[in-house]
């Protein structure tokens, strides 16, 4: 097999696996970047949050309610030119977070229990998406938070998603 510069001096490949297949996926993985080293200023605590918040600018909060556009730029899009899913699934922490805050109070803690999303047509590069968050219950242990994206130019529906969160008394020791 060929030198790899993301294989770990510790890889092993499982025996079930075609050496061409195992080369192949190395050489995927190091194309995508896995290679790289990270920036030293990108491996500060909160980097990644601060730099998705970067793509968001808010339009409207309210009880239970977030309103916000999302420029898809490329440090946030994939190869093919569109909105990353990666991305997409970060952004819905983010705003989903920040919806169920509008109703959950701060002595309790948010855990994020489980997101779906449901990728239902590509974001192309240098799109704009409206983004609407609403909580759709909320109660003493347990908090839901649906968000929607639509393409700004066409209101054509591109995700749907849902967010479960559980509150948490904050601990008191």
């Amino acid at each position: 097999m060929a030198e790899n510069v993301s294989a770990s001096a510790s890889l092993k490949i499982s025996k079930e696996v075609a050496l061409a297949n195992a080369s192949e996926t190395l050489r995927f993985v190091d194309v995508m970047g896995a290679s790289i080293p990270l920036p030293r200023n990108c491996q500060t605590p909160l980097y990644y949050d601060n730099f998705l918040r970067s793509f968001i600018k808010l339009h409207h909060i309210q009880r239970g309610r977030i309103s916000c556009t999302v420029l898809a730029k490329p440090p946030v899009c994939n190869g093919y030119g569109t909105l990353h899913g990666g991305s997409v699934g970060s952004l819905v922490d983010i705003l989903s977070t920040a919806c169920a805050r509008t109703v959950v109070s701060q002595d309790k803690e948010l855990f994020l229990g489980e997101i779906s999303i449901s990728y239902l047509s590509a974001t192309p590069l240098n799109e704009e998406v409206l983004a609407n968050a609403s909580v759709v219950k909320t109660g003493r242990n347990l908090t839901v938070v649906s968000v929607e994206f639509k393409l700004k130019k066409t209101g054509n529906l591109v995700y749907i998603t849902h967010a479960t969160f559980y509150n948490m008394p904050v601990s008191s020791l």
